[in-house]
């Protein structure tokens, strides 16, 4: 199926995330089916959908011609996913992280659905692929959002073992009709990209605040008024070419740390921009060149962040 000739999903889980999907999807001008086990939930979700709204349009985020009610109009609550996933040609779900549920439901889903619907969870790191009991596991695969996923643009699509390279060109275009920017991953690794890397911080931040040396508040200031700035222009991956990839593995090795990859790129001489190659390809300009244009970038993201009082906690 062409993903632009969607007319129908379903999201099961109307939770924090789930109900977001949903908005996300009717905004495209899909009409959605938006289950959960409960009426009080299903209210919930659709009064948090309203609200988010409103402020997208108050933020000026809602084209000219995106109509709130309109939009809501597209979202079906349900507790009834029979009827919910009949006649649907995608499904997301977005139910808790806890493995039975979520078994429970693939297995549902996988019964109900034609089998050419993709089943798309959102886990943010379990291995559905080593529990999940489905008969067709090639239109399984994991398709994971951002909080709020009405915002963030990034979603990562992770296959498993079994799934077919069309479910996943399918999804992936198929989000970003929806103007995501999802990042497509070879197989499955725990947690993912982000996550992965988040995780890591966090056991780094867990270590400040049990050593006593430093407050709360100057943790976040210090990621603010660096990682922050940096981050958005060069990422954690293109900020070790401005490193130098020579210095990358010296202190790789100063902590017991080795990388064959790394490795190999110091081993030809690709040390980062000051051989205009390393993880990245400069197209031969010279060091200066491309050390102006990320100075530049970085003031202009400094100024952006500073106009909107971004290193105050909010």
């Amino acid at each position: 199926m062409d993903p632009n000739d969607v007319k129908m999903m379903a999201v099961v889980g109307a939770g924090l995330m789930g109900n977001s999907i949903a908005q996300t999807f009717a905004r495209a001008g899909i009409e959605v089916n938006l289950v959960d086990v409960g009426d009080e939930a299903l209210a919930h979700a659709m009064a948090l959908i309203r609200s988010s709204l409103e402020v997208l349009e108050e933020h000026g985020a809602l084209p000219q011609g995106e109509d709130i009610d309109a939009i809501i109009s597209r979202i079906h609550p349900s507790s009834d996913m029979e009827s919910s996933v009949q006649g649907v040609d995608f499904v997301v779900e977005a139910v808790p992280e806890v493995p039975e549920v979520k078994k429970e439901v693939f297995a549902r889903l996988d019964e109900l659905l034609p089998e050419e619907v993709v089943i798309a969870s959102n886990t943010s790191g379990l291995d559905i692929y080593s529990f999940a009991e489905v008969a067709r596991p090639e239109r399984l695969l994991i398709a994971h959002w951002f909080l709020p996923p009405h915002i963030i643009p990034l979603v990562e699509v992770v296959p498993g073992p079994d799934t077919a390279a069309e479910a996943v060109d399918f999804t992936a275009a198929l989000l970003e009709r929806m103007g995501k920017k999802p990042v497509v991953m070879k197989g499955f690794t725990r947690a993912f990209i982000v996550n992965k890397i988040q995780n890591m911080m966090a056991l780094a931040v867990f270590e400040l605040l049990g050593s006593g040396l430093v407050e709360p508040e100057d943790i976040d200031r210090a990621v603010k008024y660096s990682l922050g700035i940096r981050l958005p222009v060069i990422g954690v991956v293109q900020t070790m070419d401005f490193t130098g990839l020579d210095l990358v593995l010296d202190v790789g090795k100063s902590y017991g740390f080795s990388n064959p990859f790394i490795e190999e790129k110091v081993e030809k001489g690709l040390l980062g921009v000051k051989t205009s190659r390393g993880i990245y390809d400069y197209g031969g300009r010279a060091e200066p060149e491309v050390l102006a244009k990320r100075d530049g970038l970085f003031l202009r993201m400094l100024a952006n962040l500073e106009d909107m009082d971004a290193f105050e906690p909010v």
